[in-house]
C-alpha cells in the first residue's frame, strides 16, 4: 500500500493510498473510518479484490437483489456498505476508487449526489479521453449505452464520500449471483447483466 499526499490548482490537496488485491470489506472499513474521523481528503484506488464479493447499498434487501441459494451454494460473501447505491458483484477485475472530502474542499461543488457525480465526470472524462464515448449517465459511467462504473456516495454534516466500481475486466460467470434489480436505470432498457455492463 502507498500513500502520498498531492494537489493541484482546481483540485483539493489529497492523500493518495494505492493498494492492490484488498478485499473489499477491509476497504469499505477503512474508508468508513476515514470519513468519521480523518479531516484530510482523500483519493483511495485499489485495484481489484482478493475474491468475489457481492455488495448492496445501505437500503438493499438480499431477497431482492441475490439468488440466494447460488449464492449459498458457491459460499459467494455478501456485504452491505455504508453508502447508498444498487447492488454489484466484484472480483479482481475490479478496479474501485474513492474520494472523501470535506464538504467545502471542491470549489462549486455542493455536497449532494447529483454535483459530487458531475465534478467526479470530468475528472474521469479527462482519463478516458480518446478511449471511448465516456460520460456520466443517470447514476452510472458509461461507454456508449453500455455501463462500466456504477457510483455511491454518503454525506455527513462536514464530509462526503464518493466512491466507484470499474467493472474493468470481470468474470462473465458472476453477474448471474445478480437478480435482474426492480429499479433499474431508463437507459437500462431491460437489459440483462451482460447486455446492459461493458468489459
Amino acid at each position: 500500500m502507498a500513500t502520498r499526499e498531492v494537489g493541484r490548482v482546481g483540485l483539493p490537496l489529497m492523500n493518495i493510498v494505492r493498494m492492490k488485491g484488498v478485499p473489499i470489506l477491509q476497504q469499505l472499513e477503512m474508508e468508513e473510518c476515514l470519513l468519521r474521523s480523518s479531516s484530510d481528503n482523500w483519493c483511495i484506488i485499489n485495484d481489484g479484490t482478493d475474491s468475489p464479493t457481492i455488495v448492496m447499498g445501505v437500503s438493499g434487501k438480499p431477497a431482492e437483489l441475490v439468488e440466494i441459494s447460488r449464492v449459498l451454494e458457491d459460499k459467494i460473501p455478501v456485504i452491505r456498505r455504508f453508502t447508498g447505491g444498487g447492488t454489484v458483484i466484484v472480483d479482481h477485475g475490479t478496479i474501485f476508487v474513492s474520494f472523501i472530502c470535506n464538504k467545502d474542499a471542491v470549489a462549486d461543488v455542493q455536497p449532494y449526489p447529483r454535483p459530487i457525480m458531475s465534478w467526479s465526470s470530468l475528472l474521469y472524462r479527462k482519463v478516458f479521453q480518446g478511449i471511448a464515448d465516456f460520460r456520466l449517465r443517470e447514476n452510472d459511467y458509461v461507454f456508449g449505452h453500455r455501463k462500466f462504473g456504477g457510483n455511491a456516495q454518503s454525506i455527513t454534516k462536514n464530509r462526503w464520500i464518493h466512491h466507484t466500481s470499474f467493472l474493468w475486466d470481470y468474470e462473465t460467470r458472476n453477474m448471474s449471483y445478480l437478480k435482474h434489480p426492480k429499479r433499474t436505470p431508463e437507459y437500462r432498457l431491460a437489459r440483462d447483466h451482460l447486455d446492459f455492463i461493458c468489459r
